[in-house]
């Protein structure tokens, strides 16, 4: 069935039927544009959320960013970022291929209606011109045959009018004739004529007209399946995107699951341990001995008067209040403002920092020589003496650099030192009684330590008298049985001199096996191949566990 047999006399029907189609193509054009000024905007709103959510600072100057929670919160982030990103591919997918594509051809569309409906109105005016032809054939046709009558009746009645003279008569009789002459030519003129205008007017209904409207209805075919396949575009662009989105989805999951409570606690210990050692027991004033009393740092309020308040060497009334507001300090070149455990790590970092540079200016200087031999075996290639600049520049960055290693070297050693005796003054406040009073007997009782010196009897030690040098790890010769199996092997990054008891030398990039890992102190133990067996710092060590 189509439009040009079916719809033969329904002209204006089709008229409006495709002036619709094209209105509505245009609605869906207007539709997807203002979609995808949605979704650019949807886009740029989720950019400036994930802007002024995202850190300022650079990873490696954020403690911050060292948490499993900051860092899954900043991966959500690049997933909403990634997740803008798609939604912006979308709006651009939309915007060509719908947007674009269809308005162009809703422009093509129309221009070929026009063409039709053009064409079908000329079909038309020119058959309304042979009826308008016919029409006046026919009057004339009648007029001639009134005039032929009426002709032929003056002829007839003069004819038989006696008092008529025959000239009057022939005159009458040649009019008469003369009118019927032309009656007959208007007659076939008339017949032409109405033969022409039905062959025209079937033509026009039987082949013209259903052909025009079988185009318009093949145009508004196309139109329609165009149309189609764009609604179908506006899903295709949303699976387009799908598996990218999915991904975003995932990685949001990921960066969930990937928060590590225990990991954070830990790096929150090493992100701000002091390496303070915990501040001893006060010690017993006795007033009884106004010449002999010492000094005590439990007298919190100001002194009195006549009494001046003195403090003992290493000890400090702020360490004791873990609580209390701390006191702004100005930062030094070697960290010495900084707890002795932040501090080793802080000289640790510019150590290292230290040592690449100097690499780096090392490989360099060995790039100009190369470079400065070539130069000097083929001259053409470039001077030789053009070089000198940077190489003098370059040796003088060297021999910078390695003062400034020397430097954190001995800066990282005292700093090691610190910890280390820090570490040894705790051990050893745990490993014997507390000091009793100086007018008190010396205690005889026996104390057991914990963990696994747990029901073993200690033997009754004298007071430590103040300034007497003490071992760092007094328990190491328990801990130390050379039957325990190694848990890793490690290597030393950098040379050690164990000078204090419990500690053990090293030289760099010897191997050591691993006994037993860092409690968060720092330290390490380790036993060497050749024997021994001793704590050495952790950031000397590269570990692998078995």
């Amino acid at each position: 069935m189509d439009w040009g047999t079916e719809l033969w006399d329904q002209f204006e029907v089709i008229e409006r039927h495709t002036q619709w189609g094209l209105d509505l193509l245009d609605r869906y054009v207007k539709f997807v544009k203002e979609r995808t000024e949605v979704e650019q905007a949807y886009a740029k709103q989720l950019r400036s959320l994930v802007k002024k959510y995202l850190p300022k600072r650079p990873a490696k100057d954020d403690p911050e960013s060292k948490f499993s929670q900051q860092q899954s919160f900043v991966q959500i982030l690049q997933e909403v970022n990634d997740f803008a990103g798609q939604r912006e591919l979308v709006a651009e997918n939309l915007s060509v291929h719908v947007c674009l594509e269809l308005a162009k051809y809703s422009q093509e569309m129309k221009q070929e209606r026009k063409m039709h409906f053009q064409e079908g109105r000329r079909a038309q005016q020119q058959l309304e011109s042979g009826f308008k032809q016919l029409e006046n054939s026919k009057r004339k046709f009648e007029r001639d045959c009134r005039e032929a009558e009426k002709a032929a009746q003056t002829a007839e009645r003069l004819d038989q009018d006696i008092n008529a003279t025959k000239a009057d008569v022939e005159k009458a009789k040649q009019q008469a004739h003369l009118r019927s002459h032309m009656a007959e030519e208007s007659k076939n003129e008339y017949a032409a004529q109405l033969q022409r205008f039905n062959r025209d007017q079937a033509h026009f209904y039987f082949s013209q007209m259903p052909q025009i409207f079988d185009k318009l209805q093949d145009m508004d075919e196309r139109r329609a399946t165009h149309l189609g396949a764009g609604y179908g575009l506006l899903s295709e662009a949303e699976l387009q995107v799908l598996p990218i989105i999915t991904k975003c989805l995932e990685g949001m999951k990921v960066a969930a699951a990937a928060v590590d409570s225990k990991n954070d606690s830990q790096v929150l210990i090493e992100l701000n341990k002091s390496g303070f050692a915990r501040p001893g027991d006060v010690e017993f004033e006795d007033f009884s001995q106004p010449m002999n009393r010492a000094h005590s740092d439990s007298s919190l309020g100001t002194p009195s008067e006549g009494r001046p308040e003195l403090r003992g060497p290493g000890r400090s009334r702020a360490k004791r209040w873990p609580f209390g507001k701390k006191n702004k300090t100005v930062a030094t070149e070697d960290f010495s403002h900084l707890p002795p455990e932040q501090q080793r790590k802080r000289l640790q970092q510019q150590l290292e920092e230290r040592n690449r540079e100097l690499q780096k200016e090392i490989d360099q200087r060995e790039a100009l020589k190369k470079m400065k031999d070539v130069y000097e075996k083929t001259p053409q290639m470039g001077d030789p003496t053009s070089l000198e600049p940077q190489i003098a520049e370059t040796l003088n960055n060297i021999e910078r650099l390695k003062l400034e290693v020397q430097k954190y070297e001995a800066w990282l050693a005292e700093a090691e030192s610190r910890v280390l005796s820090n570490r040894g003054d705790s051990l050893s406040r745990h490993t014997r009684p507390p000091d009793p009073p100086a007018s008190a007997p010396p205690d005889s009782s026996s104390s057991s330590n914990s963990g696994s010196q747990e029901n073993r009897e200690s033997c009754e030690e004298p007071p430590l008298e103040e300034g007497q040098d003490t071992p760092i790890y007094t328990e190491f010769d328990e801990d130390f049985e050379e039957s325990a199996s190694p848990i890793g092997h490690c290597v030393a990054i950098y040379h050690f001199e164990g000078s204090s008891e419990g500690t053990i030398s090293m030289a760099e990039g010897e191997d050591l096996s691993l006994m037993e890992e860092d409690k968060g102190d720092g330290w390490t133990r380790v036993r060497r191949k050749q024997g021994g067996e001793g704590y050495v710092p952790t950031s000397y060590l590269r570990v692998t566990l078995n």
